[in-house]
C-alpha cells in the first residue's frame, strides 16, 4: 500500500506541475496540500473496494430489474444504466453500461472530481476556493463554473489522465468540454460510476458529496421526487440536452445502505418530461425496494 500511495503522490505532483507549465496561471494557486500528502505521518490509505460481478439470483435484484425493463421497455437500447450497492459490492442492475452515451451535464462530475485530486478544497481560484466552485458547478449546474475548472487544470488529455490515475478506465469516456454542453463528449453509465465509487473513499469524499443536489430539496433537484422516499436520501448531478437526461450519483438506502447508480437517456423521439419522469420512476423503484431487507 505504502508502494501504491507513494506511486500515486509521484504521479499527482507531476500531473500538477505539467498543468503549471501549460497554464501558467495556475502557478498563482497554493498547490502546497495535495489529497495524497507526502509526509509519511500524515499519509492517508485510499482503498476504493471493487464491485462483485452481476448478482442476478436473489429476489430484489429480479424485482427491480423487472420493474425497470418495463420502465425502459419502449426503446431500450436508448437507456444505459448502471446500479450498484455499495455497501455490499453488488450490482443491483446493469443495462448497456458499457455502451457510449452523450451525458450531458453528468460530465461535470469527471472535471470536479479531477478538480478535487489535484488542488485542495481550501485552494483559491479568483478569489473563490475550489469548494465554493465545485459547489456551484454541481448544484446549480453551473456551466462557466465547469469551464473555468476544466481548462484551470489542463482541459481533456489532464482530466483523463488524473482519473487515470485513480483508476478510472478512460476508455470509457471522452471529453470534448468540462460542461457536458458538446454532444461530442461520451461515457458509459460504468464510467460514471466508478468516478462516484473513487469519490466517496476520497479524502475530498465530503466536498464532493455535498456539491451534489438532493432530491426534493436543492440545486436541480429540488423540485424533483419532492415528498417521496427519495427526498433527502438522493445526492445526484443532473444532465439534460435536447433528447438527453441523466441522473447519476448516490441513493442512501434504508435497506441495502449506500447505492452508487448512473441512468442516461438518449432518445430524441420522447419529451425531456416523459424522460424525466421515467428516470424518476427508476430511482423511486430503487428507494422502494424493501424486499432487499431479508438479504
Amino acid at each position: 500500500m505504502k508502494q501504491l500511495l507513494n506511486c500515486l503522490n509521484s504521479l499527482t505532483v507531476a500531473s500538477v506541475a505539467t498543468i503549471a507549465l501549460a497554464y501558467p496561471s495556475i502557478a498563482q494557486v497554493n498547490l502546497s496540500v495535495y489529497p495524497y500528502p507526502s509526509s509519511s505521518n500524515e499519509s492517508i490509505e485510499l482503498y476504493v473496494p471493487p464491485p462483485e460481478s452481476n448478482n442476478t439470483n436473489n429476489t430484489c435484484t429480479q424485482l427491480i430489474g423487472a420493474n425497470i425493463d418495463k420502465i425502459i421497455s419502449q426503446a431500450p437500447n436508448q437507456w444505459g444504466i448502471l446500479i450498484e450497492s455499495l455497501d455490499r459490492q453488488t450490482v443491483i442492475y446493469s443495462h448497456n453500461a458499457d455502451r457510449y452515451f452523450i451525458p450531458a451535464s453528468n460530465t461535470k462530475l469527471f472535471t470536479t472530481a479531477a478538480a478535487l485530486q489535484v488542488m485542495n478544497p481550501e485552494t483559491t481560484i479568483q478569489k473563490k476556493s475550489l469548494r465554493d466552485w465545485v459547489n456551484i458547478t454541481n448544484q446549480r449546474s453551473n456551466n462557466f463554473y465547469a469551464e473555468t475548472l476544466f481548462r484551470f487544470i489542463g482541459g481533456s488529455k489532464n482530466v483523463t489522465a488524473i482519473l487515470a490515475q485513480l483508476g478510472i478506465n478512460p476508455s470509457g469516456f471522452r471529453l470534448a468540454d468540462g460542461s457536458g454542453l458538446s454532444r461530442h463528449n461520451t461515457a458509459t453509465p460504468r464510467s460514471i460510476v466508478e468516478i462516484l465509487r473513487v469519490m466517496y473513499y476520497s479524502p475530498n469524499r465530503d466536498t464532493f458529496y455535498a456539491s451534489l443536489p438532493v432530491a426534493g430539496i436543492s440545486g436541480t433537484l429540488r423540485n424533483r421526487m419532492r415528498q417521496t422516499a427519495a427526498t433527502g436520501t438522493v445526492y445526484a448531478k443532473t444532465g439534460t440536452l435536447t433528447g438527453v437526461r441523466a441522473l447519476s450519483g448516490y441513493l442512501e438506502h434504508p435497506n441495502q445502505g449506500q447505492m452508487l447508480f448512473s441512468i442516461i437517456v438518449n432518445n430524441q423521439r420522447v419529451s425531456g418530461q416523459s424522460l424525466v419522469k421515467a428516470i424518476d420512476t427508476i430511482v423511486l423503484q430503487m428507494t422502494q425496494s424493501r424486499s432487499c431487507q431479508a438479504q
